[in-house]
């Protein structure tokens, strides 16, 4: 997945004029230089963080209410995501490339890649907490770095840090990195189609999530009463 977002959030940039789907802290740079030089896109950067906000607010309160009655929140938050890629995609397709991104179209496009991102992040944070973030590269290269070093030369008295926790980080940052280089080069023979990539693999990822769901609740039901019944006899 780390492949595929870094792929929307390069084609975004590439053709929004310099916003970031995905990125808070680099809507707040590219703003400034809209600003400051009077390029195009200042709209939509000022409008994707309080949209990106708010998609997380969203995103957290639908995943407790799920949650608490036991529904599968995750394969749910999927299905929005993918809804709201799909939708971008068809945006972006039907509308660009964006000569103006501070055109109704460019920023309604932007947006909504925005919140597709925005719930990709927060039911990441949520459900898996454990494995490096798919859209946010600099803490998980700092951790690389990190553990690099302390590989080498780690201070006395703190443990080595683990392989399989250094390996998968950097599997993450070089598919990033790939998804990125894939982007830019996708995006000058295909133009906006390069957009298409991201939802179809969503749709793959939770094609993948719902047989996992289904397999774990196969497996958590009891057996049927007759079953049970049965059992019960041959053992008496």
């Amino acid at each position: 997945m780390a492949r595929a977002y870094a792929r929307l959030d390069t084609a975004g940039f590439l053709t929004l004029q310099g916003l970031f789907t995905a990125h808070v802290a680099g809507n707040f740079v590219t703003l400034g230089a809209s600003l400051a030089l009077g390029t195009s896109g200042a709209i939509a950067k000022m409008l994707a963080l309080p949209i990106f906000c708010a998609m997380v607010v969203a995103t957290r309160l639908l995943d407790t209410w799920l949650s608490e009655r036991h529904r599968p929140a995750l394969e749910t938050l999927l299905v929005l995501q993918v809804l709201l890629l799909v939708i971008g995609a068809a945006l972006a397709i039907r509308f660009g490339p964006f000569h103006d991104s501070d055109s109704w179209r460019a920023v309604l496009t932007g947006m909504v890649l925005v919140s597709a991102m925005a719930i990709q992040n927060a039911f990441h944070r949520v459900h898996l907490g454990s494995t490096p973030p798919s859209t946010i590269m600099t803490g998980t290269t700092t951790q690389v770095v990190i553990d690099l070093a302390d590989t080498v030369y780690g201070p006395k008295g703190i443990d080595r840090p683990s392989r399989p926790r250094l390996v998968q980080m950097s599997r993450s940052v070089l598919l990033f990195a790939i998804g990125c280089g894939a982007a830019a080069l996708l995006y000058g023979p295909f133009g906006m189609k390069c957009f298409l990539v991201p939802p179809v693999v969503g749709i793959l990822q939770l094609i993948v999530r719902l047989i996992m769901w289904r397999q774990s609740r196969r497996d958590d039901d009891p057996a049927p009463a007759g079953c049970q019944l049965q059992h019960t006899k041959l053992s008496g």
